[in-house]
């Protein structure tokens, strides 16, 4: 199939196809014109690509599972580091975003919002 139904087929876009290609996530086979094949196999890792990437994992870590889950003597431990790890950053990211939000809304609250020039969101962000 070409690449425009390789990318209906699995929900990610020719653009992205064309990158995961170019990166060495997925191979397909290349007709005498040039033009790219994709088999049914290179759809399955497409689909399985879009998916971690909606979850959050980064190329590298989609290198990973993606090898591990081509190896059918793969050890489900490190699969589960791989998501672990990636679980505590995203628990970092949550933390800071609600620090961030509890400072925004602290600052928000004290500033009068009227027309005298005195602004402690301002003030904050000049310190």
């Amino acid at each position: 199939m070409n690449i425009s139904a390789a990318a209906e087929r699995s929900g990610v876009p020719p653009k992205t196809i064309r990158y995961y290609e170019n990166i060495g996530l997925v191979r397909p086979q290349r007709e005498a014109n040039g033009y790219r094949v994709f088999r049914e196999s290179d759809v399955h890792k497409l689909t399985f690509l879009g998916r971690a990437r909606a979850l959050g994992f980064g190329i590298e870590d989609c290198r990973a599972l993606l090898a591990l889950w081509e190896d059918e003597a793969r050890a489900s431990a490190e699969v589960k580091r791989i998501a672990a790890d990636h679980l505590a950053e995203i628990d970092a990211k949550i933390a800071d975003l609600r620090d961030m939000r509890e400072t925004l809304a602290d600052l928000v609250d004290h500033c009068r919002g009227d027309d005298r020039p005195d602004c402690p969101i301002l003030k904050s962000l000049q310190a």
